[in-house]
């Protein structure tokens, strides 16, 4: 019996052992898994620490770069202000020169006005010396031709009949004049063909042989040529110096017989040449004094620098080219103008050392070519059986 209960106790405490034992393993086995979810919650916590030292740097950079930001804007906000003052300044400044400007704008005007007023008075001033000169030009002619005539009264004092026949007769160009015996070059007194109208006319009895009649003269820009169609039918000028004779009277003579024309040039640097057509004439004037030349000879240019074939006349107030610009307008002077064309002797008058470059000038293309404008020209014409 008691080694019943012996056996019993002892498998009673064997037991205990063994469930304490098993205790002993579960709490070490919970142990164990404590320090292993301790030692993750450490390293969690340690990377989290880190994260947020990493944070707190980038927070300071940023506040830092913040202050910096904050910094430059104002000191930007300093400038803005400065350049607000500067532009308030300058606006202040443009309003005082803006309204001086505006001052001295209608101190212009008054000015202006004033000065076109002057202009009028001296423009009528102009007419009327214009008119007083026109009228001393044909008192210079008449005495010219008093002298003539007295000229020719002291030659032959003793031919009374011979000098009343002389004063009768009439001389139709400058080759009759020659052939009557006047051989010295001069203005004289010719009768329009089949008429007793009388015109002042030029005679070359020198270049050539004499007996031309001058028709044209340009030498020093005294006379305006850009003139209207009836100006260069009747003709200008002073035949003792520039002038155009008149287109209707060489229209008329040239119709008569057959003419040639002789065209002098003269540049600017001393050299002369010319240019000799041994047939020209004008057709009426209802043909718009159209030219007709034929056979060139002369040293300005082996080419004719009058357009072929021939053109019609053209001035300022009838437009008979064949541009549709209107080149008597545009180049200056009345011209027999092509499609403006190569030559231009009635143009605008350029002095020394401005005439070059000059579309508008005095011109003979195949001589100087289109932009020279000469110093002087002559035409002058002559019956070719002369």
């Amino acid at each position: 019996m008691a080694e019943l209960q012996q056996n019993a106790v002892q498998n009673q405490t064997a037991a205990m052992i063994e469930i304490g034992t098993n205790l002993l393993n579960q709490t070490a086995q919970q142990t164990r898994k404590l320090t292993d979810v301790e030692a993750q919650v450490l390293n969690q916590t340690t990377r989290l620490e880190l994260q947020l030292l990493e944070h707190s740097l980038s927070t300071n950079k940023l506040e830092k770069q913040i202050l910096d930001q904050t910094s430059e804007i104002s000191k930007l906000q300093d400038k803005n202000s400065v350049l607000e003052q500067r532009v308030l300044d300058m606006e202040d400044k443009h309003s005082v020169q803006l309204q001086s400007m505006k001052e001295e704008k209608a101190e212009l005007q008054v000015l202006v006005s004033k000065q076109n007023s002057i202009i009028k008075e001296l423009e009528k001033q102009l007419v009327t010396a214009t008119v007083n000169t026109s009228a001393l030009q044909k008192q210079q002619l008449d005495l010219m031709e008093t002298v003539h005539n007295l000229m020719t009264m002291i030659a032959a004092p003793n031919s009374k009949n011979s000098i009343a026949k002389e004063e009768q007769r009439v001389y139709r160009d400058c080759a009759a004049v020659f052939k009557a015996g006047h051989t010295t070059s001069g203005v004289y007194t010719l009768t329009f063909p089949n008429s007793t109208e009388e015109i002042k006319a030029y005679c070359d009895m020198e270049m050539g042989g004499g007996g031309w009649t001058v028709i044209q003269r340009r030498e020093n820009g005294s006379v305006d040529f850009q003139r209207t169609w009836k100006e260069y039918k009747v003709g200008f000028g002073n035949p003792a110096g520039e002038h155009w004779l008149g287109n209707e009277l060489v229209s008329q003579l040239t119709r008569l017989q057959g003419y040639m024309l002789r065209i002098h040039l003269q540049d600017w640097e001393g050299s002369e040449a010319y240019s000799l057509y041994e047939h020209f004439s004008l057709a009426s004037e209802e043909l718009q004094y159209r030219i007709h030349l034929k056979g060139l000879t002369g040293t300005a240019g082996k080419i004719s620098s009058i357009s072929q074939p021939g053109n019609d006349f053209s001035t300022k107030d009838a437009d008979n080219d064949k541009c549709i610009c209107k080149c008597s307008q545009m180049l200056t002077g009345g011209w027999w103008f092509d499609a403006c064309g190569p030559s231009n002797l009635n143009g605008m008058y350029y002095p020394q050392r401005q005439n070059t470059n000059k579309f508008n000038g005095i011109k003979w293309y195949y001589w100087k070519g289109s932009g020279y404008s000469l110093k002087a020209t002559t035409m002058m014409i002559r019956p070719a059986d002369f």
